[in-house]
């Protein structure tokens, strides 16, 4: 019953659902969202997860339960630096992260990777047998670690050295060492200098660039700082007495992502009290789940739901993640803006990197899934044959061309005015 899929499954229309979305979100910002969305299908798939959480809701599913992600496409997962600082392969976005049916997340990342081989111009067939590499890569993964003990699987990690060892090709090898090096090199330093320019007093602050970034008026400077304490407070007291070794500098409104677009996100510049070294934070809105109107979760505070989320999935998470509110009582939670970041490039990779990209995405995943739900369950339901993986690969297929039809009905939309865009 997994591989079922079929339009008149859907309940509702999807402008509705993503005019629903749209409206907490900041009006003027909406034109850039589906400008933004419209770009291609995968970008329209990766702003559309509330279409697909609704979609998913209603079919039947396991009742096996996980931490989700609740947006588990090809492009949310990637590199970043552990505490440590070694780089890491992991999932790198947690906005809609709830508990839900494991195999939610599974049908979202194999949909992503046919939606994208598709687009990148391979056939069918192709595009099948990587989606096919995921959820096979899912389920021997889960098998393996159904027998580890509980400290195993939570040690578990993808150190991103590794990764060359299972690249056989030559070129592929190269061309994943220059990504690696890449992304130890992708640090706050260089976005500090896209995003500011000095200011009287010599230090560096925000550059005004209307909407996508705003520097934050003098008047509001005490609201910021209000944010700022209340964040700190939910920090290890460690990470709170390191923090309080940096002065706040600036802070500025920035438009990011795709989905995101519309929500409020705030950077913050810090720098050093003693060394003068500079820190980026970023405290981005948290809004209701896409999941949350389909799973019985009870949450007090969204931007404490992904932190709690992420800290559940991932292997290592950044020291500086933390939550606080608004004074309008909107829900935020922080993190570092880059620390040694790096992804895929998804729309420039060859059929077989993507059956390699695809199987790797797979097994994160099901690392991610057996740190907070019965694995040996989740195991026993996924058995040791293929049936699974080819039932959500015939999802997948039949998914990607329910996501071609919505991405018509939407271009159809912005043209019949229903959704504001900028022109093309």
């Amino acid at each position: 019953m997994h591989g079922e899929w079929a339009p008149s499954a859907r309940g509702r229309d999807l402008v509705e659902i993503l005019e629903e979305e749209a409206a907490p979100r900041i009006p003027e910002l909406l034109p850039f969202r589906y400008s933004r969305m419209r770009d291609s299908l995968p970008a329209f798939y990766r702003g559309t997860p509330a279409v697909m959480a609704a979609d998913l809701a209603g079919l039947p599913h396991s009742g096996l339960t996980v931490q989700l992600s609740g947006d588990a496409h090809l492009s949310n997962f990637g590199l970043f630096a552990s505490p440590e600082r070694r780089l890491v392969f992991d999932l790198d976005d947690f906005d809609e992260t709830l508990p839900g049916p494991f195999e939610w997340d599974v049908k979202r990342l194999t949909a992503s990777i046919v939606v994208a081989a598709l687009d990148n111009g391979a056939d069918q067939e192709t595009a099948a047998a990587a989606a096919t590499e995921a959820a096979r890569g899912y389920r021997t993964h889960l098998g393996e670690l159904a027998s580890s003990t509980e400290l195993a699987v939570w040690y578990e990690h993808i150190a991103a050295d590794d990764l060359l060892q299972e690249v056989g090709n030559s070129l592929q090898q190269a061309r994943l060492r220059r990504s690696l090096d890449q992304a130890r090199q992708t640090d706050s330093s260089k976005a500090v200098a896209k995003l500011t320019a000095p200011g009287p007093d010599g230090r560096p602050r925000f550059v005004h660039a209307p909407p996508l970034v705003e520097p934050v008026a003098d008047e509001d400077q005490a609201t910021v700082e209000h944010a700022f304490e209340d964040y700190r407070a939910t920090l290890p007291s460690a990470q709170a007495r390191l923090l309080d070794r940096f002065r706040v500098l600036d802070a500025a409104r920035k438009v990011v992502g795709i989905g995101s677009v519309g929500t409020r996100c705030w950077v913050m510049l810090l720098e050093g009290r003693l060394a003068g070294e500079l820190l980026l934070l970023q405290a981005k809105e948290a809004e209701p789940s896409v999941l949350a109107p389909y799973v019985k979760v009870s949450v007090t505070h969204e931007g404490r739901r992904v932190v709690e989320g992420q800290r559940l999935l991932q292997a290592f998470g950044d020291i500086f993640l933390g939550w606080s509110t608004g004074p309008t009582g909107r829900h935020f939670y922080w993190r570092q803006l880059l620390d040694m970041k790096g992804s895929a490039a998804v729309q420039s990779l060859s059929d077989s990197l993507m059956h390699q990209y695809a199987g790797l995405c797979g097994r994160t995943l099901a690392r991610g899934h057996a740190r907070s739900g019965n694995r040996a369950a989740i195991a026993a339901y996924l058995g040791d044959d293929d049936s699974f993986d080819r039932a959500v690969t015939a999802f997948a297929l039949r998914y990607a061309q329910q996501t071609q039809d919505d991405y018509t009905t939407f271009t159809q939309a912005i043209h019949d005015g229903r959704l504001p865009c900028l022109p093309s």
